[in-house]
């Protein structure tokens, strides 16, 4: 039995690690990575979106088990509904940081250090932020998922964590790797903007894609209706 769980536990991290690179996920941490001066500022990024994310489905995927119930494919469609909206947002925020990054490149050296400081810390919300609508989104799956892996509740309880851990550690590594470029290229402006820009469209498209799929192919607006 202990051999069992430990493989059903091991499973759930790689599952966590695979998790962190879905295509939403990865498209919505660019947008934040694509700010970053530094490299450790990209990881720490990868982070706080591990928090988030895990600490959602922590807590939701509990009451959910506990409950025995699970959501039913309207609310959770709805759940996914909000990533798409999210990706947009973050797109047009990276969008209009290009265009004040091209307005305001004649101030000053320190008032540029001040605003930088400022922007790191919301950077960072932000990837908390993203985190939780992706944990939201992603609980009705996981739960399911859980249950049919699962004996006990604490079981569940421990196997939910653990596919946490995996996603927080997937998401450090990618948001390392993906940092790399846009940190090398800070020192060149015109790639450096090219990069933010490149990074907010792909967002917006995506954001679009995703809720024309959920809304049309999958069926979420007849299930408004």
């Amino acid at each position: 039995m202990e051999i069992t769980l430990f493989s059903v536990l091991a499973l759930g991290f790689i599952l966590g690690i695979k998790h962190a690179i879905e295509p939403d996920h990865v498209i919505a941490v660019s947008t934040i990575a694509s700010n970053s001066k530094k490299l450790w500022h990209a990881s720490l990024a990868g982070v706080f979106w591990g928090i988030g994310h895990t600490a959602t489905l922590f807590i939701l995927g509990i009451i959910l088990i506990l409950m025995k119930n699970d959501l039913s494919d309207k609310w959770s469609m709805s759940l996914e509904f909000l990533v798409g909206i999210m990706l947009i947002y973050l797109g047009i925020t990276s969008l209009l940081t290009f265009r004040k990054h091209k307005q305001h490149s004649h101030l000053k050296e320190e008032h540029s250090k001040n605003d930088h400081l400022n922007k790191k810390d919301v950077s960072y919300f932000k990837s908390l932020f993203i985190g939780f609508v992706h944990g939201l989104a992603g609980s009705a799956a996981l739960v399911l998922l859980t249950m049919s892996a699962v004996d006990t509740v604490w079981q569940g309880v421990l196997y939910i964590f653990i596919f946490g851990v995996g996603t927080t550690i997937g998401m450090l590594i990618f948001t390392t790797i993906l940092g790399i470029p846009f940190v090398l290229s800070k020192k060149r402006l015109k790639l450096s903007r090219s990069l933010i820009l490149l990074t907010g469209a792909i967002s917006v498209m995506f954001g679009i894609y995703y809720m024309y799929n959920l809304g049309i192919n999958e069926g979420l607006f007849k299930l408004w209706i």
